[in-house]
């Protein structure tokens, strides 16, 4: 991989030390100064975080969440529940914040929700707020309501809860809540996000008849995000069983009050676990489950195929990255199938530009629907440093090319973010308009980069991330 200096007038006096701008949250992405020796703990999972939430507001007595996630994307979730007449009160301290203790309450309407841009609440929360009694509106970022939601709001009038939505599919939308949902068999089409499928079966359970939900889309992604959501139903309680390939049954009846350890988000591992074969080095993510539904799980089995080590001891996964593309090591790029881990792919695209030959990455057209068009915005940016990738239908296509430093924009997503400082790590100058955004599911993304990941002093961070 051929790589250049960055050449640009505005070229950071600090030689590549993490600085954000407070007021902009502009960020000169770090280069790697040699080889890696980090070990580092991320906080929780936000998908399982978010699903416990719903789950422990439903419940049939007081949860306590354990290690939850503190992020925008959790935030807003904990801020809708209180809306809908949840109690939820933090207790205790953890290195990333505090426990949050869920007592369930009835649930009120007359409100409204502000889903921000994160997709579980806009997804989740609905059939939640159609056991209430009253009208609730939904809303969110300007770049949220361009995000798919007609699933949901034509599953909700197949169950006969009045939703209003102008015709539009998207948000804002509005629905008059009953108290009750009867439930029983839906067909729906799940094509653009398994969110629609997990917000259904959550709620599920409270609806009078259950739910016997079938997807009759040609295609379903993220299957293992499904696979949680059922994981965390059962562990509740709750009989949830899957007759066919996309086809569940959920039998109505209590959810289980539960006192939870979340997991560490793993997705949110892939930046730092990737670095190892960028600057070269090992990097050790701690607490890294032995069994788990979490996607991030697949990086254990993708990062060899670039050539990486990966070890499990005593709970800790390292990835081994040798001398790294930084130190001169060839690293060949691959044909992949992201189909159930599409979450990866902003940092297995990023990587796959680094790489020493070209890669296909398919399976991923749904990214199209979610913080921003990933695959156009990869492929923008990617290009714009030099590069070059072409979108195909349901994919990315990488052939590797000099890269040199340049702005790099992240389109309110927090993934983009993560995939500037990647490529940051081997091309000196690039620039990250706004790293803030990494606050949807890990605010402390620039201090864990700077310091446990490169062993450099904290960053100037913005405040008010959340």
């Amino acid at each position: 991989m051929l790589i250049s200096k960055y050449s640009n007038p505005d070229f950071d006096p600090y030689q590549g030390e993490s600085l954000v701008e407070p007021e902009t949250g502009r960020w000169v992405a770090p280069t790697a100064n040699g080889p890696l020796s980090a070990g580092l703990s991320l906080p929780g999972s936000k998908s399982l975080t978010n699903r416990e939430l719903v789950l422990a507001a439903l419940a049939d007595g007081p949860s306590t969440l354990r290690s939850p996630l503190h992020s925008r994307d959790s935030n807003l979730m904990v801020e809708a529940l209180r809306s809908l007449g949840v109690s939820i009160e933090e207790t205790g301290d953890g290195p990333f914040g505090p426990d949050l203790l869920i007592t369930p309450g009835e649930l009120t309407g007359s409100t409204s929700i502000d889903c921000g841009l994160a997709g579980t609440v806009m997804r989740f929360l609905p059939p939640v707020a159609a056991l209430a009694v009253g009208p609730v509106a939904f809303d969110g970022d300007a770049s949220a309501r361009r995000r798919p939601m007609r699933t949901t709001i034509d599953a909700l009038r197949a169950l006969g809860v009045d939703v209003s939505d102008d015709g539009r599919g998207t948000l804002p939308f509005s629905l008059y809540a009953m108290g009750t949902v009867e439930g029983g068999d839906l067909e729906i089409d799940a094509s653009a996000s398994s969110q629609f499928v997990s917000g259904l079966l959550l709620a599920a359970p409270r609806f009078a008849r259950g739910l016997h939900l079938r997807h009759v889309g040609k295609h379903l992604p993220s299957m293992p995000h499904i696979e949680m959501t059922i994981e965390t139903l059962r562990a509740r309680g709750v009989s949830v069983h899957s007759p066919a390939a996309g086809e569940w049954i959920v039998a109505p009846g209590p959810i289980a009050a539960l006192d939870v350890d979340i997991e560490p988000d793993l997705s949110n591992a892939a930046p730092f676990l990737v670095a190892a074969l960028v600057a070269g080095g090992t990097v050790t993510i701690e607490g890294w489950p032995t069994e788990t539904t979490q996607v991030g799980a697949h990086l254990a089995r993708i990062l060899p195929l670039f050539g990486a080590t990966v070890t499990s001891v005593d709970g800790a996964l390292t990835v081994d990255g040798g001398a790294g593309i930084v130190g001169g090591r060839s690293v060949a790029g691959i044909d992949l199938d992201l189909s159930e881990g599409g979450e990866l792919a902003p940092a297995i695209v990023a990587l796959a530009a680094l790489a020493d030959s070209p890669s296909r990455i398919t399976g991923i057209g749904h990214l199209r629907g979610h913080e921003t068009d990933r695959l156009a915005a990869l492929a923008t940016e990617i290009n714009g440093l030099g590069g070059s990738v072409a979108e195909l239908e349901d994919g990315l296509e990488i052939t590797p090319q000099q890269l040199s430093g340049g702005p790099w924009r992240t389109y309110e997503d927090h993934r983009m973010a993560t995939a500037g400082a990647i490529i940051g790590l081997a091309v000196e100058g690039v620039e990250i308009d706004d790293i803030r955004t990494t606050s949807k599911t890990l605010p402390q993304f620039a201090d864990l980069w700077t310091g446990p990941l490169l062993g450099r002093g904290a960053p100037t961070t913005p405040s008010g991330l959340l």
